[in-house]
Formats: C-alpha cells, sequence, structure tokens
C-alpha cells in the first residue's frame, strides 16, 4: 500500500489508470464473492483520496464513484456501509476545480432508500439508516461546496431527501409528543451523545440542508415537507409538524424566513376545503413559529400576513353559516387569531398601530353607524364579532405612550361607531380595546368591578402631561358620547355595565387634566337622569345608579369640595336603598326603588356646580347641555370630535342659496376702534382675534338655534 500511494503521488498522471485498474479488481471480487479483497480496494482508494492534491482527484473520481455505486447495489449490507463511508470521506474534499459532468442522481435515491431500511436485524437496520443519512448529507455538503454543475436543490432530489430525513425524526416518539426542546441551534453535548441515533442525525442534516438554503430554493425543501405532512396525517395531533416548522425556522437564514411563513399560509390556501381539525392543525403551527419571523417583517409584508389571517377568518365565517361544523371552526377561528396576536406581539409599535387600523378598517359596519332598525346578515355579525376579537388580540400586545399617537382620529371614529351597535356582544369587545389601548398603568384589572372602596384598589395614576390634554380636547367629547349612548341601550348586560364603569375610571385615572373631571360629572349627571327617566328596565336603573356612584367616590377622592356631599347621598343610600350600590348583581327584586327616587338618594347637579366654584375647575362645563353636542347618528355621519381651534365658522353664506341675498357683515367703527388699531401691538391683535373667535365658536355648540337666531337679529 505504501509503494501504490508513493507511486501515485510521483506520477498524479498514472491515478487515472490506478482509478481503472481498482474498479476492474473491485467488480470481479464483488462477483466472486470476495468481501475481503472489496474491503481492500475500498481502503487504497480511501488512502488515495486522503493523500492526492485536490487539483489530481478529477483524474479518477469517476472510478471511485462507480466502486462506491457497485457496493451499493449489492444486497450485502456490508459492502453498503462501506461504500457510505468512502463516500463521506470524498464528500469532506473540497476540490479546486468544479467537475460538471458528475451526476449524483444514483447516491440520491440509494440513499434515501436506506433511510427507510426495514431489516429484520434491528441492529442492521439501524446502522442502514444512518449510514443513508450520512450519505445525504455528504451528498449535500459536496454538491453546494463545490459549485458543481449538479443541482441538489432540484425538487426531484429535494422529493426524496426531505421525507427521508423526515421519516427518521419521525420514528422516534420525543418528536411525536413534543417533548423534544428545540433550540436555535443543535445542542453539542447531544450531538456527541446521540451521534449513533438516526433521528438525532436526521435532525442535524436537515438543520445543515437548511442552513445552506437560499432564497430560491426554500420552496423546494418546504414543499415536500408538506406533502409530507399531508400524506401522513401529522396535522391533527400536530407536535411533530410543530418541532419541524421550528427546526426550519431556527435553522433559516433569518432573512428568508419569513419566506417560510408566506409558503405555509400559501399551504392552508390550498387546505381551504379540508376538515377543520386539519386547518386548526396548520394554523396552530402558524402561531407556533409566525413569532420567530415577525422581527423579519418589513413593509407591505406585514399587511400581507395579516390580510391572509383575516381572509381565512372571513372564509371560515361563511363556511360556518353555509353549513359546516360549528365547534370545529370556532376553534379554528380562535387559532387564527391567536396566530394574530402572537405576530403582533413581535412586530415593532408603530407596525401594531398601522395593523389595528388596517384590521379595524376590514371590519364590516364600521363606516356607517348600526341603527338596530334593520337587521344584518348573519355572517356580518359573526365576523364583527371576530374581527374586533383580533382587533382586540393585536390592541393587548401594544403599549400606549401617546393617545393622540394611537387613537388617530380615522381610527377613533370607526370604533366608536361600532361601538355603538345594536349588538351589546359588539359593544362589549369595543369598551374592552378601549380598555387595553387607554390603560398605561395597568389597572383595568384592578377597576373591573364597581366599588366604593377605592383607597383599597392600589391603582396607579397617571401624571398630567399636555399631549393628553390636547388629546382630550381633540377627541374627548367623541369618547363621553359613546359612553352615554352605551347607557342607554336596552340589552345591555351586567358585563356592559362594568365595561362601561372601567372605561370612566381609567379616563379619569389616566388623564389627569381638570377638564376630564368636569365632563365626566357631565356624563354623570346625563347617565343618572337616565336611570331616574323610567325608560329602561328596573335591573338597568339599579346598575346605571350604582356605577354613578362608584365614579362620584372617586372623583370625590380627586376633588376634596365634593367629598361632604358624595358621602351623604352614599351614607343615605346604604341605610334606605343599599341596592343602588356596589356591587352589581345580575337580578333585582323588580320591587325595588329604583326611578324617581328622592332627592336625599340622588347626586345634586346645583350643588356639584356651587361645590365646584371654589375650585380652580371650569364649572361652566358642567352646564353644557347634552343634546347640543354633536350627535355620532346624525345623517352625516362623520365624526363629532373636532378640535376646537380647527372649527371655522362662516357666519353668512346665504349667497349659495337661491333667492336669498348675502347680507354684507357691519362691523361699527368708532374712535375708540380707530385708536385701538393704531395703538395695539399686532401680539394683542392676536388675541383678542383667537378669543372673539373661540366665543362664536363656543356659542354654536352650547347654544341652542333660537338663541343664535335672537343674537343674529339683534345686531
Amino acid at each position: 500500500m505504501d509503494k501504490l500511494m508513493w507511486y501515485a503521488m510521483n506520477h498524479p498522471d498514472k491515478l487515472d489508470r490506478i482509478g481503472d485498474y481498482l474498479a476492474h479488481r473491485l467488480y470481479r471480487d464483488i462477483n466472486r464473492r470476495k468481501t475481503g479483497y472489496v474491503i481492500i480496494s475500498m481502503d487504497a482508494l480511501d488512502q488515495l483520496l486522503v493523500s492526492c492534491h485536490a487539483n489530481n482527484l478529477n483524474l479518477f473520481v469517476e472510478a471511485f464513484l462507480q466502486m462506491v455505486q457497485k457496493l451499493l447495489e449489492s444486497t450485502d449490507p456490508t459492502l453498503q456501509l462501506r461504500a457510505t463511508q468512502s463516500f463521506e470521506k470524498f464528500a469532506n474534499i473540497r476540490e479546486d476545480t468544479p467537475s460538471y459532468h458528475r451526476r449524483y442522481d444514483f447516491l440520491v435515491s440509494k440513499f434515501s432508500s436506506m433511510c427507510y431500511s426495514n431489516d429484520d436485524e434491528v441492529v442492521t437496520k439501524k446502522q442502514l439508516r444512518i449510514a443513508g443519512i450520512k450519505g445525504l448529507q455528504g451528498v449535500v455538503r459536496k454538491t453546494d461546496w463545490d459549485n458543481l454543475g449538479e443541482n441538489i436543490w432540484l425538487p426531484t432530489h429535494m422529493e426524496k431527501i426531505v421525507p427521508s430525513l423526515l421519516y427518521n425524526m419521525q420514528e422516534n416518539e420525543t418528536y411525536v409528543k413534543g417533548t423534544t426542546k428545540i433550540y436555535d441551534a443543535p445542542d453539542n453535548h447531544h450531538q456527541n451523545e446521540g451521534e449513533k441515533e438516526p433521528h438525532v442525525l436526521a435532525e442535524m442534516c436537515l438543520r445543515e440542508l437548511v442552513s445552506r438554503a437560499t432564497y430560491g430554493k426554500i420552496h423546494n425543501i418546504v414543499k415536500p415537507l408538506l406533502i409530507h405532512l399531508d400524506q401522513q396525517g401529522l396535522w391533527v395531533n400536530n407536535s411533530f409538524a410543530v418541532q419541524t416548522f421550528k427546526i426550519l425556522m431556527f435553522s433559516i437564514q433569518a432573512q428568508y424566513s419569513i419566506t417560510v411563513i408566506e409558503l405555509l399560509m400559501a399551504h392552508l390556501n390550498e387546505r381551504s376545503s379540508e376538515s377543520a381539525q386539519i386547518r386548526t392543525g396548520v394554523a396552530d403551527v402558524l402561531s407556533k413559529i409566525i413569532p420567530i419571523a415577525a422581527g423579519e417583517c418589513i413593509g407591505p409584508s406585514v399587511i400581507e400576513i395579516i390580510n391572509s389571517l383575516l381572509e381565512h377568518i372571513r372564509s371560515s365565517v361563511v363556511g360556518v353559516v353555509n353549513g359546516k361544523e360549528g365547534s370545529g371552526e370556532k376553534m379554528y377561528q380562535e387559532t387564527l387569531i391567536h396566530a394574530l396576536g402572537e405576530y403582533a406581539n413581535h412586530l415593532p409599535d408603530y407596525q401594531k398601530i398601522d395593523s389595528m387600523v388596517f384590521i379595524l378598517n376590514k371590519i364590516p359596519g364600521s363606516d356607517r353607524v348600526d341603527n338596530g332598525e334593520s337587521p344584518r346578515p348573519e355572517a356580518e355579525v359573526k365576523l364583527q364579532h371576530l374581527l374586533l376579537k383580533s382587533l382586540l388580540k393585536v390592541g393587548t400586545k401594544y403599549t400606549t405612550v401617546q393617545y393622540s399617537t394611537t387613537f388617530a382620529q380615522s381610527f377613533l371614529v370607526r370604533l366608536m361607531r361600532l361601538s355603538v351597535s345594536s349588538d351589546a356582544e359588539i359593544r362589549l369587545i369595543v369598551q374592552q380595546i378601549l380598555h387595553t389601548l387607554i390603560d398605561r398603568h395597568q389597572n383595568t384589572d384592578k377597576l373591573a368591578k364597581p366599588t366604593l372602596e377605592m383607597t383599597r384598589l392600589g391603582l396607579t395614576l397617571g401624571k398630567p402631561v399636555r399631549q393628553d390634554v390636547n388629546f382630550w380636547k381633540k377627541s374627548g367629547n367623541e369618547l363621553l358620547l359613546s359612553i352615554q349612548e352605551n347607557c342607554e341601550f336596552a340589552n345591555n348586560s351586567l358585563a356592559n355595565i362594568e365595561a362601561i364603569y372601567t372605561t370612566l375610571m381609567l379616563l379619569v385615572t389616566e388623564i389627569r387634566c381638570d377638564d376630564v373631571i368636569v365632563d365626566i360629572l357631565r356624563v354623570l349627571f346625563y347617565i343618572q337622569n337616565i336611570a331616574q327617566g323610567g325608560s329602561i328596565s328596573s335591573v338597568a336603573a339599579i346598575h346605571l345608579h350604582a356605577l354613578v356612584a362608584a365614579v362620584m367616590v372617586t372623583i370625590s377622592h380627586m376633588v376634596p369640595p365634593l367629598k361632604d356631599h358624595v358621602n351623604a347621598v352614599i351614607k343615605n343610600r346604604s341605610d334606605n336603598s343599599p341596592h343602588l350600590l356596589p356591587e352589581l348583581l345580575p337580578h333585582y327584586d323588580s320591587n325595588l326603588l329604583h326611578n324617581n327616587l328622592p332627592e336625599d338618594l340622588l347626586f345634586d347637579n346645583a350643588k356639584v356646580l356651587d361645590l365646584l366654584s371654589s375650585t380652580n375647575l371650569d364649572e361652566k362645563r358642567l352646564n353644557t347641555s347634552i343634546p347640543s353636542m354633536m350627535r355620532r347618528h346624525s345623517t352625516t355621519q362623520h365624526s363629532s370630535a373636532a378640535d376646537i381651534n380647527s372649527i371655522s365658522v362662516e357666519v353668512d353664506s346665504a349667497c349659495s342659496s337661491p333667492g336669498l341675498p348675502r347680507r354684507p357683515v357691519e362691523e361699527e367703527i368708532t374712535f375708540e376702534s380707530l385708536k385701538k388699531v393704531l395703538t395695539e401691538s399686532p401680539e394683542q391683535r392676536r388675541k383678542a382675534e383667537e378669543e372673539r373667535r373661540k366665543q362664536i365658536t363656543e356659542a354654536f355648540m352650547t347654544e341652542s338655534f333660537e338663541a343664535l337666531v335672537a343674537k343674529i337679529q339683534a345686531k
């Protein structure tokens, strides 16, 4: 053997003849069943491969591959194992010049078949499977390292390699039961301990295969994987599918991970006609792996994924209405919503806002006010419920910093339209969305139920911030109008009332602004009037009285002059009508006092107004008549929230009406007015103009139509 090595190294031009000679001897020894001589020939070839320079290998590689193929064609497991060992050594050699005429079709097929070995001898079966996996690993390394003409990534090859690896992983119960922990890289200690186990080698080979894949090759790996899972029925009990896709996501190059998500969603589209159990399994895998790829999503891909998930939810709703199984479809829908939430959880905040706006725009009915007069299609109602739950799921993953950023005007307007839906469940979900977006200090759970013991709740109060004040001036009325109208619905449940209480309390504790306190006091008196009026059921009236009492107690802690009055009313109720105080019950005796309450059981608007005059609060806001505020159910169906500084009042628009002459606006000119024009500074003039404009705007917002007409006629 030493002489052969010396001769080959000194005469590399003879390598091809040496290879041909060894191949000839090998064929003869195989036919004569001289296994010992066959092993010697392969040992000689192995040493030649190791000893010769890489640039000379091409001279006898063809003979070597022919010998490997001949051994693999043998039915003797010993020869097959020996051929695999030799090829593995050859695969680890990097050649200087690629060879474009080599083909590995036979090796891929043979090694793949060895992975399915079912030999009677358990040890032999295990050895052959390990040899097949190592052989496939060698083929992948050889072709990918050397950029050879043989493209191992072709679908014809991947359709053999990927299922072979999955089959060996599937044979191990730890993958099927989901007890194997999947890491972003295989554990080295685990490798060394289990390198002779087929499932461990199969996982290592799959990781290496996926890590080498570039963008255009990922489809060829994932497609056979999906087909294998379909054929083996591994979606219903999907532990193996989850484990496998996690391996893919942790092994693939990060910038390509979103491609796996897209392929899995496309597969879900293709399986839209399958049973709900199968689709739920696919969606569950999606929810498990989608957080891994969320960080790599940028630009349109974010909206595309969300849109695809929403489309699946819509299709499921239509399917349920058309008669598909209900329980399975409901689980499928919940899984999709969970996937959406997991995806949103790993997005940056600005993309979460975009996602919420996109989802809200997809909700049917958000572009109009539901007056409850005409029945809505069942599919539309169900879709509203599910998409609002999706919006709530995304909202729980978002952290609010500034309300003006979170509640963009278009977003708030659509949300408020849905908040006055005739469907009680929809109103409840909208209130829950408001809770998660308003709450910045985790107070929601503490404020879940009305109570008079506010000091024991351990609330975290927000700090006064100018941005919050500006937000309230712009959008506060919109929120309060929604709350008022929510209280008027006859189908309110106990959960609806508790949600309204939570919303009011969050506004008080989060937006530390004087105007908020006065505006909410105004709303509380409005709610008290609803409960007093007798237009709602006795249970609803009692609930509203208790709600008003609970919020009043909180405000009295913030405005000390109100404490005596509030405490007096609470004591009177406690002594005479304890049912008008928290805690709220689902049912009450119909004979209990609930409307036309005596004055000592009611909070007095005039007394509160008088008490506020001694504070720095603007008590005039308390007298703003509710009907004068812009109502959402106007014929224009536009937002009633408007920035007071952005309202422009056109005093005379008669020129646009035919037959009505325009009357010019006359301004009285006196000596004093001329003197003021000459002596006033531009800054003083600007402030005076702003004050005049503010007075006009306030008049149009607060005074009745008759009062405005009287003022104009007086001029």
